[in-house]
């Protein structure tokens, strides 16, 4: 028992002390990264200081927030469709989820590819249409799995009484399973929030389009400096509580 326990401790220091370390630093008043200068907030002024980071964030905000609209709309349809047609061919099952399991790298070079073979334009719309696909197979997996734990009579019982299938699906499949739908919308939203490898290759040229983790990316080609600190501890903690959420939303969804 006590080994198990050590384990633990050992594993999660090497899980997460590189996180305190850079969320510590980002308080660092010195700036340097191996001499404690005291504590200061002097890197969260001059983050929120600087136009770039502000207009990278603005353009993440953007992407991120049309793409989870979009996928969450084809996702919950596409968990909908699977499970009332009660789909069980493993072709079809492993063609929805391949771009869960993709490289990063592969997908953005076929995308890639495939915008330059039919001459689109590169953008933050070319951004958001890539995230979408990715984000699309995110969606259906949780939703599916709200989908699968309640009881579907329902929905029979529904239609009996003479519902059609708009109405059944607004008054009830979507109240019943919108946990689910939420769930995978945060998730999807900080996918996209992170996102760097997609994105860098199908923004195009220009700063118009670029992106936060871009824009993180450009920044420590030159150093790591306590100002990305900064904003690499509000990405972090931002990210932790979207994904929290996501999962206490799907988890409370399974039990009910």
């Amino acid at each position: 028992m006590k080994f198990n326990k050590l384990y633990l401790l050992l594993l999660f220091c090497f899980l997460y002390m590189p996180i305190v370390v850079l969320i510590s630093l980002s308080f660092n008043k010195s700036g340097l990264p191996t001499a404690w200068g005291g504590f200061s907030f002097e890197w969260y002024v001059k983050l929120f200081q600087n136009e770039k980071i502000f207009k990278a964030l603005t353009n993440t905000l953007i992407v991120a927030t049309v793409s989870t609209l979009i996928a969450s709309t084809i996702g919950t349809l596409l968990a909908i469709g699977i499970e009332l047609k009660k789909v069980r061919n493993n072709i079809i099952e492993g063609t929805v989820f391949i771009p869960m399991i993709i490289p990063d790298i592969v997908m953005a070079i076929s995308l890639l590819s495939f915008f330059t073979l039919i001459q689109f334009t590169l953008g933050l719309h070319s951004i958001i249409i890539s995230h979408v696909v990715f984000n699309i197979a995110f969606v259906c997996a949780v939703v599916r799995t709200r989908f699968n734990h309640f009881d579907h009579s329902i929905i029979e019982a529904s239609y009996d009484l003479g519902g059609k299938n708009i109405v059944t699906f607004i008054k009830i499949t979507l109240p019943i399973i919108f946990p689910g739908v939420l769930a995978g919308s945060l998730l999807a939203f900080t996918l996209s929030v992170d996102e760097f490898i997609i994105a860098f290759f199908t923004a195009g040229a220009g700063s118009s389009s670029t992106t936060l983790p871009m824009l993180i990316y450009s920044m420590i080609r030159f150093g790591v400096t306590p100002e990305i600190n900064a904003l690499s501890t509000f990405i972090i903690l931002f990210s932790f509580i979207i994904l929290f959420t996501s999962l206490r939303l799907n988890k409370e969804s399974v039990i009910s």
